[in-house]
């Protein structure tokens, strides 16, 4: 299976719109893993406090 960044390459219009728009995909893998890491600790019993809604 091709890595994103091989299937991407070579798109014009993709990085066209990344340069435009930001890198959509990427960051809701940020957040995803971010959010894995948080419920990980949640139900280890070692939440972290609560943050505001979209609060980086």
């Amino acid at each position: 299976m091709k890595s994103d960044a091989t299937r991407t390459a070579g798109l014009p219009i993709y990085e066209s719109l990344i340069r435009e728009r930001g890198d959509v995909v990427e960051e809701a893998r940020a957040v995803a893993e971010e959010t894995q890491q948080q419920m990980s600790q949640a139900l280890a019993g070692h939440a972290a406090a609560p943050t505001e809604a979209g609060e980086h």
